[in-house]
């Protein structure tokens, strides 16, 4: 026997033998009961900014459940809130009742569309750190995650490929 087919079977042997390869998960992902949190971000703010938006990905298996609020120490309100285009006018409501997170879908907090709100800043929002956010759920409870700053003006999270859970989105 060859050692290139020595090499070889002896690569096949390990591999049988060991656990199945799974890619981990985004290093910020949350799992909270049936929900999976990703892709949290948020925008860089100019220094004297009283308002910033906040975006990521609500993955839930289970049955619905509803995102009822958001809280954050680095604002004195935060809000969810939704941008949507009426009578040829884009106008942004708070969602007082909260957001309905569909059984076995996806709702996305996005730019454009329905988005955590963080008003009366206490100071800016600079890339590369991060801002700390608590979301309330009607049956998970309340979650912790971790939104990265990205620059100023930036369309989605860096690093993340674009496009992650946006298929089934609520908008």
């Amino acid at each position: 026997m060859t050692r290139f087919a020595k090499f070889a079977i002896a690569a096949l042997i390990a591999a049988a033998t060991l656990p199945a390869f799974t890619p981990p998960a985004f290093a910020a992902d949350v799992t909270a009961g049936n929900l999976t949190l990703s892709g949290a971000w948020t925008r860089a703010t100019p220094p004297r900014a009283r308002a910033g938006g906040g975006f990521l990905t609500i993955a839930n298996s289970g049955e619905v459940d509803r995102l009822v609020s958001a809280s954050s120490p680095v604002s004195t309100r935060t809000e969810i809130h939704e941008m949507a285009v009426q009578d040829g006018v884009m106008k942004m409501r708070e969602m007082a009742e909260g957001i309905e997170v569909p059984a076995g879908g996806t709702l996305e907090l996005k730019p454009g569309g329905y988005h955590m709100m963080f008003l009366e800043l206490a100071g800016p929002f600079k890339e590369g750190e991060s801002v700390p956010v608590t979301l309330t759920f009607e049956k998970a409870g309340a979650v912790e995650v971790s939104l990265k700053v990205e620059k100023m003006g930036a369309k989605g999270m860096s690093g993340h490929g674009m496009g992650h859970g946006q298929h089934g989105a609520k908008e």
